[in-house]
């Protein structure tokens, strides 16, 4: 291996270690950034455990994740303000998983998605977010917020979700089949939950609402006999030792699906949140597969630990920029607050009610959407508004996965659409005094691109000119404002100058980009001019030598 090739490598690896400079401003804002950590630890306590609830993974695997997933990726991601753990998409995508595979392959299927976004983020796919439309992540949030508030359904009317459903059937069989003498309790829970959190900012918005509805209504459970309601139960009193899970290859085959798909959804809700951190904080850009690399490597610590996949966490994220954090500190504080909770109260919060926890979560998936951006979603185009609601009704219909994958489909397909429209073919007069003769030339201007979605119309028009034209003996394709080209484009390009010379008509091609040079070389568009000389760079020297052409011609 060469000098710069070491070198280069060691400077990519380079790119995925802690450094110092990403503390470089910690001596100016260490106590903002504690500050910011135990903020954002109190707002992540009751999430992390219900998001662990939810999954079906339990309230200790949410815990252990805002942990050790949390710090690993505080110090190893490629954002100084990012806040990972668990998080509704997650809980989402798990609870299927765990249904149908057991709680034991969890940890596995964990360290598995995790080596893959570490991989990711090694291979440098980390700008790959950058494709996804706008409109397919909106929808894709809107599909997301649904299905978290749908998961809450069953435990607000105190009853086990019908098992082999899908949310939205599972949720509607719970409200029909409802027993009404149960389900007040954990719907009176659920209310009370609900309306701190909504009230309690408008009293005092510094005030962390989740957390503190939490601890109220847990009070009046606990003291009160009128609520007979579920609770989480005890919890681990410290973290558990690392283990390696076990795989087998039969078991590996069965949960490599499964690993991928959530290796997909971490990868694009932690580059998402990394991107909407960048854009709130002043400390910078974020680097992209870095992120994923550490938000790899938090997966794996979380599986090894008994913990869930991770994710960049939008919502804490936002709370963590806006309480002032300026480094990595302050994602360390709190996942290092949440520590303390494991060692020191895991009693009291065994007694929360799991109808709260599911009370925050149908709250908090209202606060995901933003009625402003929906609105302004649907006031954009027919085609954006279309994507956006396929994106959606697919994220709860079917699978979170497939939705975004669709939506980019969809999109991709009205933006080549739209880029196709505007591919045309103009026939120029050509510059300068009018000669005799000149009617025999046809000067035709390509625009936009020529590309598989634009090639048959743009070959259609210049032979239906050419049909209409009986006199013209000469076509000048001028391609010097042609955009794009590919493949398709430049095969039909040789077909439609292979059949002018068939006809008898000289073809010669003007302003051809260095860039497109070799692609009409390499299908045969530059074999199917008469002569090397009919591909000019000038309009002068092509005009000119389609006189001496016509002139020969009346000679």
């Amino acid at each position: 291996m060469s000098t710069d090739a070491v070198t280069g490598t060691l400077s990519r690896v380079k790119g995925f270690v802690p450094r110092r400079s990403d503390y470089a401003d910690l001596p100016r804002s260490w106590k903002t950034d504690i500050l910011a950590g135990v903020t954002v630890g109190i707002v992540a306590l009751p999430l992390a455990l219900a998001f662990g609830i939810s999954s079906g993974v339990g309230a200790a695997a949410g815990l252990i994740t805002a942990v050790v997933a949390g710090l690993v990726a505080a110090v190893f991601g490629g954002s100084h303000v990012q806040v990972s753990g668990p998080t509704g998409a997650m809980a989402v995508i798990l609870a299927p998983i765990v249904a149908e595979h057991g709680l034991s392959s969890i940890a596995m299927v964990t360290v598995l998605a995790g080596l893959l976004v570490l991989i990711a983020g090694v291979l440098g796919l980390g700008r790959a977010v950058t494709f996804i439309p706008w409109p397919v992540i909106e929808g894709f949030t809107l599909g997301i917020a649904a299905i978290i508030f749908l998961q809450q359904v069953p435990a607000a009317f105190n009853t086990a979700a019908p098992a082999g459903m899908r949310t939205l059937n599972a949720a509607i069989d719970v409200v029909v089949h409802a027993d009404w003498s149960k389900a007040w309790a954990t719907l009176a829970v659920v209310a009370m939950v609900a309306v701190i959190m909504v009230v309690l900012p408008r009293i005092h918005a510094s005030i962390p609402e989740s957390l503190t509805a939490v601890i109220a209504v847990t009070l009046v459970v606990y003291f009160t006999d009128v609520f007979d309601v579920a609770t989480i139960g005890q919890l681990p009193s410290s973290l558990p030792a690392p283990s390696i899970p076990q795989v087998d290859s039969e078991a590996l085959r069965a949960m490599f699906g499964a690993a991928v798909a959530i290796a997909a959804l971490a990868a694009i809700e932690s580059l998402l949140s990394a991107r909407v951190a960048a854009t709130m904080s002043p400390t910078g850009p974020y680097e992209p597969d870095r992120e994923l690399s550490g938000q790899g490597l938090a997966s794996i610590a979380s599986g090894l630990f008994g913990g869930m996949p991770a994710t960049g966490a939008i919502a804490r994220t936002a709370v963590n920029v806006r309480s002032g954090a300026r480094t990595r500190v302050a994602a360390i504080v709190h996942s290092l607050l949440l520590l303390g909770v494991v060692y020191l109260a895991t009693d009291p919060v065994s007694e929360i009610p799991l109808a709260a926890l599911a009370g925050v979560l149908m709250v908090t998936s209202f606060r995901m959407v933003s009625v402003g951006t929906v609105r302004a979603i649907l006031r954009s185009t027919r085609s954006d508004a279309l994507i956006f609601a396929v994106t959606a009704v697919i994220t709860v219909t079917l699978d979170l996965i497939e939705a975004v994958e669709i939506g980019i489909v969809v999109a991709a397909f009205f933006a080549l659409r739209q880029v196709a429209q505007r591919a045309s073919v103009t026939r120029e007069p050509l510059p300068g005094p009018a000669r005799p003769g000149d009617e025999r030339i046809a000067l035709l201007r390509l625009d936009g691109a020529m590309f598989f979605g634009a090639a048959e119309k743009i070959s259609t028009t210049i032979s239906a000119g050419a049909d209409r034209n009986e006199s013209v003996s000469v076509v000048i394709i001028r391609m010097s404002h042609l955009g794009m080209l590919d493949a398709t484009g430049a095969r039909s390009l040789a077909e439609i100058v292979t059949d002018l010379e068939k006809r008898g008509i000289t073809v010669i091609i003007k302003g051809v980009q260095p860039e497109h040079l070799g692609l009409l070389e390499g299908v045969g568009v530059v074999d199917s001019l008469r002569h090397d000389n009919h591909l000019v760079d000038t309009l002068d020297e092509a005009i000119a030598h389609a006189r001496s052409h016509v002139e020969r011609e009346r000679m």
